[in-house]
């Protein structure tokens, strides 16, 4: 991944030397586990604890084995006396590969726990700011009715309690060791080994495996990144949306020394919602490639093994990044109550007209009845630019069956905030 666009935590657990370490802790668990088999005694073992390397030595070897474990091996033994023949026994490379890269995953996925959960909470605190604020609900992008703004932050608030589930068991699903040889029968192992290990490291534990484990667990994974991301992108397209002049409800906060353009010295643009949103679809296609690495040949063949070496790092290393760059944009978000209500009044009332239609319906008329002359006076209302609870005002028909204070009700903004308390506590469960 470019520095662009990570974290230093994330460079740092996705670093050649900390994928290196990884691999050495799985080595030295699997040691572990065969010493408390018997295999051999515990001072052998706290003499393969002794084993080191450095990425210099690694990549040197590699260039003659071509192959990245067996370098680790040989820089790692070439650190140890005659305990060395111990090493990396009864494992397979994917052993410590798959194992490893669930080490590195336990990690990677405590740091996006904290930030889904810091996410969520920009989210509710924006959610109850503007709990009661009204602003105008579209639907095809056009005028529909009155809400609060509030709660488009409690729909996303509650849209990442479903992610962050899925988000748990996901990782549940991808933590998992992998100690059972090189086609999955524990054949020059024991299932004790991969046992003690999932232990000794805290990992989940297959019940079965091939010489891998099964590519639909890191698909499932990708696929609940995509989602996170998508969701991210769900938020930016609103913001993005909100903050175009014709709009203008919202803006990305601009500082004083920022630039819009190179060559326009006015613009003020989101570029953080829509960085945002073509990362998601980055992430997305990375998704697509670990499906393809569901089919493998037979017990295994290493065609899953480029593609996981980009997505899992570049996939998580996003959802990192996005989650941290777009929670500082919402906490600045420059939100313009007095454009919302202006965008409320731009068409004239006729945002009102369900709630006219309801009242009419309820007052004896026939629903298609009422639909056609309130459709007439709001497509006049358009038309003219005449307010319409002026044009209701001025038909004596109207006028006979409304009174002043049911006019009144039916253009308040009151009664369409009247169920957010309810709405709230369903989300934050009572909070």
């Amino acid at each position: 991944m470019i520095e662009r666009y990570q974290r230093p935590i994330m460079k740092k657990l996705w670093s050649d030397e900390h994928k290196f370490q990884c691999f050495l802790k799985v080595e030295q668990a699997a040691s572990y586990a065969w010493m408390k088999k018997g295999l051999f005694d515990e001072a052998t073992y706290e003499k393969l604890l002794n084993a080191t390397f450095t990425l210099d030595d690694i990549y040197r070897n590699e260039q003659e084995t071509k192959h990245d474990v067996i370098a680790f091996i040989q820089t790692c033994t070439a650190s140890l006396g005659e305990e060395k023949k111990w090493f990396h026994y009864a494992l397979t490379s994917t052993d410590v590969v798959d194992t490893a890269n669930s080490l590195i995953l336990k990690e990677v996925n405590n740091i996006i726990v904290d930030d889904l959960n810091r996410f969520m909470e920009v989210l509710k605190q924006l959610a109850f700011k503007y709990k009661y604020t009204p602003c105008m609900g579209r639907t095809h992008g056009m005028h529909a009715e009155v809400t609060s703004f509030g709660l488009k932050f409690a729909l996303w608030y509650e849209d990442f309690k479903r992610l962050k589930k899925h988000f748990l068991d996901a990782r549940a699903t991808i933590e998992v060791v992998k100690m059972s040889g090189a086609v999955g029968n524990f054949y020059l192992s024991d299932p004790d080994i991969q046992a003690i290990v999932a232990k000794k490291l805290g990992l989940n534990e297959p019940n079965i495996t091939t010489q891998t484990l099964q590519r639909d667990r890191h698909a499932y994974y990708l696929s609940v990144l995509a989602l996170i991301a998508s969701e991210v992108e769900k938020i930016a397209v609103e913001i993005r949306h909100l903050s175009r002049q014709e709009v203008g409800e919202v803006a990305e906060y601009f500082s004083a020394q920022q630039k819009g353009s190179s060559a326009m010295p006015h613009k003020r643009n989101p570029i953080s919602s829509e960085n945002v949103s073509g990362l998601s679809r980055v992430v997305r296609g990375y998704m697509v490639s670990t499906f393809e690495n569901i089919p493998l040949w037979h017990e295994r063949d290493i065609s899953h093994s480029s593609v996981e070496r980009i997505v899992l790092a570049d996939a998580t290393t996003l959802i990192d990044y996005m989650l941290n760059r777009y929670a500082n944009t919402l906490e600045t978000l420059v939100v313009n109550e007095k454009r919302m209500l202006e965008n409320i009044n731009l068409t004239q009332g006729v945002v009102f007209a369900s709630t006219l239609l309801a009242l009419l319906i309820k007052k004896g008329y026939m629903r298609e009845d009422a639909y056609k002359r309130i459709q007439k006076l709001s497509l006049q209302a358009l038309d003219t630019r005449t307010p319409l609870i002026e044009l209701i005002k001025q038909d004596e028909s109207f006028n006979q069956l409304l009174t002043e204070e049911e006019l009144k009700e039916v253009f308040s903004l009151d009664k369409h905030l009247v169920h957010v308390d309810t709405i709230y506590a369903k989300v934050f469960n009572n909070i």
